[in-house]
């Protein structure tokens, strides 16, 4: 097998005398959509923090693309190949739909500051790359027509698909999604789920992603990792986790003895 995208080994966080995460690992390979799932408050957040370098881990180690993450800060992260979007959506809301995706290019940007005060021709010709190539990546969640409508008065839906085409402007080989389908309909939620396979297969990306609505996710990824209290509780398919005796009672709890 190939070497993993993105590897991380025995993760921990604490939060004072709080454990958010406790031992956590997972390996993403190229191509793959893996879910992490598990109830309120289990860390599926905090791991991503901790990916993402919004958070140092207290023990363990973060490897991306071969290569450390230790110390480097988010937008480093971001530029060495891997985005995210955010459980609470977090666009520019009064920056236009286009400014909102041109701003995930800025950290493959060439042009210096100079050249941008000058106007220089090289300047000009990349902005003009990078706003078809913005106006290319809504086109494929087929908002292109909103444009320079101001993002904050798109659908809730659409809110989240330009979240998505920003981070893709990123142009990470590792996506992270953080509740993609929330506040979506069923068939919003099957839409969103054909065009996930149609940007991994286009833009050669790996995936994981949270996510609380079960159908949806457990019709999109062959593998799932179920947190609980910090804890892996549970790796596998989606059938092996479904049947999982834990991983219900986790989501449920446990039954109380019948009385005497």
């Amino acid at each position: 097998m190939s070497e993993p995208l993105l590897s991380a080994q025995n993760l921990t966080k604490k939060f004072g005398g709080l454990t958010a995460v406790n031992d956590f690992s997972v390996e993403l390979f190229e191509g793959e959509i893996v879910g992490l799932i598990g109830p309120n408050g289990a860390g599926k957040t905090t791991v991503f923090n901790l990916l993402t370098g919004v958070y140092s881990p207290d023990a363990g180690s973060i490897r991306l693309c071969g290569q450390s993450t230790a110390r480097k800060s988010p937008d480093r992260v971001t530029a060495s190949g891997l985005a995210r979007t955010f459980q609470n959506i977090r666009l520019f809301k009064e920056m236009t739909v286009l400014e909102n995706v041109k701003v995930g290019f800025e950290s493959h940007r060439t042009s210096s500051l100079l050249k941008a005060v000058l106007r220089h021709p090289e300047f000009r010709a990349e902005e003009k790359r990078l706003h078809e190539r913005a106006l290319e990546l809504l086109s494929i969640f087929g908002i292109e027509n909103k444009a320079e409508d101001i993002s904050s008065s798109l659908p809730y839906g659409q809110q989240r698909k330009l979240e998505i085409a920003r981070a893709l402007a990123a142009q990470p080989r590792v996506l992270l999604l953080d509740e993609p389908a929330a506040g979506m309909n069923d068939s919003e939620s099957e839409n969103l789920r054909e065009l996930l396979h149609k940007i991994r297969e286009r833009f050669s990306l790996t995936i994981l992603l949270i996510e609380h609505d079960m159908p949806f996710v457990m019709g999109l990824v062959k593998r799932l990792l179920v947190l609980d209290h910090g804890t892996t509780i549970a790796r596998g398919s989606p059938a092996e986790v479904r049947a999982n005796p834990t991983v219900i009672e986790a989501y449920l709890g446990k039954e109380d003895e019948p009385a005497a």
